[in-house]
């Protein structure tokens, strides 16, 4: 009984100091609070429900069922805005907030929203190789299932709330991208409604320029609806070597010669200073050294970035085994390092032990308590980007992200891009190796102003001919949007399948420029 009073007092103190200070007031400077307060418990009462849910949705085999029902559904909203004249643009009515993207989508007040209720596991053909999902099935559904049974895809982005839809109509990566490049390139079939109501199902051979265009597209094709994904055979850990490296030369010719060996299953460095670096790789494998053995992901143990940083302390390689799952998630507890911003004291191990096991706090939730004053603040002295550039260039990238942002750490994962039809390919007519550089926190250069800086780093990406993750602020043109992407053939089909008047334009969708 003793505690519950406690909790209570405690709870009645926070209102009255809430009530004085304002709540604004609160959720700005003293925002740790409210996330350890409100948003961790909540969170967690997210993780159980969907968990148990999809668990039960499997075992009782509802969702294939029900599948086809939804589709229909989905039609007939699409058909009735077309009876009522189509005078609005289209979107999916999930709420903006639900999304890890920390854009707010504006465009869902003014857009007809389509209700697209499809978060289900369809089906796992382990003879073909394949899993056929619904758009909304996350990251984190999707390992739960795979790995007790002995599978996983082939590239697993990292955070759990990263759901299927989001990843092909965006893109995702992670640390085995360069030997299956990006998510979209494990894709074998897309299955759509489109702009007049009609089912399509799109692949390689068949509606084949459809299925090339739907990537990065943003939803402005069509809703997604379906999805068949490549799985491969898991193993029970990953045997991860960690080596340190200083010298910016030196930590990008080991990179890149790491990215192009094909035994590294996993390869990804941390960049710490302009020329700190850890850089790991890894193999997956049914066996491990007991005395080696670091499970991760568990609530208690640090984050990953602070540990991996050690190494780079104590100059000194290292050898773990670390459980598959626990891998493909290491950084989702401390959201790759953005939680240190929001609970400074995070990592220390008496607040891992107590609550560590209700971290992290969904994204989604931060979005929506963050109010218009806190994402104004985060817009012009927060960066969070992901800029993909060829390999070649990854010296003269690295500079300039330092000069434009100075952002530390830096995430860098390589993945291979097919010569293929669509918005986004290499230059030539061959594959190529590119990496992923991830800069996610608060700029240290001085007068930074978000919208000229920002601006300065896509310039230096189009020259390089590389390409803006577009989860993020874009403050490019139209005409410098069109001269990074290739839209040939995604306007070809929206014309041809009158998306014009169905969906935004994917610039006008993700741009600030068009926003604004």
């Amino acid at each position: 009984m003793e505690p519950a009073v406690s909790l209570a007092v405690c709870a009645l103190l926070f209102l009255l100091w809430v009530r004085v200070k304002g709540l604004e007031f609160v959720l700005i400077h003293q925002r740790w609070v409210f996330v350890c307060l409100f948003l961790l418990p909540l969170s967690l009462i997210f993780d159980i429900y969907y968990y148990v849910r999809a668990w039960v949705v499997f075992k009782l085999s509802s969702a294939p069922r029900l599948h086809g029902q939804r589709v229909r559904d989905i039609q007939k909203q699409v058909r009735e805005w077309k009876e009522q004249g189509s005078k609005t643009f289209m979107c999916t009515g999930r709420p903006g907030w639900l999304t890890v993207s920390l854009r707010v989508g504006k465009y869902k007040k003014t857009h007809k929203n389509i209700m697209i209720n499809l978060m289900d596991i369809l089906e796992v053909d382990t003879k073909k190789q394949i899993v056929r999902v619904e758009p909304l099935v996350t990251m984190g559904q999707v390992t739960a299932l795979l790995t007790s049974i002995g599978w996983t895809l082939p590239v697993l982005p990292e955070l759990d709330d990263l759901t299927v839809g989001g990843l092909i109509m965006g893109t995702g990566i992670e640390s085995s991208s360069h030997k299956y490049g990006l998510f979209q390139h494990i894709c074998t079939a897309y299955e759509l409604v489109l702009a007049d109501g009609s089912f399509v199902r799109c692949t390689p051979s068949e509606n084949s320029d459809l299925f090339y265009a739907v990537p990065w597209s943003c939803g402005t094709l069509g809703f997604l609806v379906a999805a068949e994904i490549r799985i491969i055979p898991a193993k029970k850990y990953v045997k991860l070597r960690f080596e340190p490296v200083r010298g910016l030369e030196a930590i990008c010719d080991k990179f890149t010669r790491e990215s192009q060996r094909p035994e590294n299953h996993f390869v990804e460095g941390l960049l710490y200073s302009l020329d700190e670096a850890v850089i790991m790789t890894g193999v997956m494998t049914d066996e491990a050294e007991p005395s080696k053995l670091n499970s991760i992901g568990s609530y208690y143990k640090p984050w990953f970035f602070k540990h991996v940083e050690n190494y780079l302390k104590a100059n000194e390689g290292g050898l773990e085994y670390i459980p598959l799952r626990h891998y493909y998630h290491r950084h989702t507890r401390s959201i790759f390092w953005e939680l240190q911003d929001i609970i400074p004291f995070g990592n220390n191990p008496i607040f891992r032990y107590l609550f560590g096991w209700m971290v992290p706090p969904k994204i989604s939730l931060l979005k929506l308590t963050q109010g218009e004053t806190l994402r104004k603040l985060y817009e012009q002295h927060h960066v969070v980007q992901d800029m993909l550039v060829p390999m070649k260039c990854l010296s003269q990238a690295v500079h300039t992200f330092h000069n434009d942002i100075h952002v530390y750490p830096i995430w860098l994962c390589p993945f291979i891009l097919p010569s293929q039809p669509g918005l986004v390919h290499p230059k030539g007519d061959e594959a190529e190796l590119y990496v992923d550089i991830g800069a996610y926190g608060e700029p240290r250069v001085k007068h930074f102003e978000a919208r000229s800086c920002m601006r300065q780093l896509e310039k230096f990406v189009r020259s390089v001919h590389g390409f803006q993750m577009l989860y993020a602020d874009c403050y490019m043109s139209r005409e410098e949007f069109w001269e990074m992407f290739d839209g040939s053939l995604y306007h070809r089909l929206r014309e041809r399948l009158g998306c014009q008047d169905a969906f935004p334009e994917v610039y006008d969708k993700i741009c600030k420029a068009a926003r604004h």
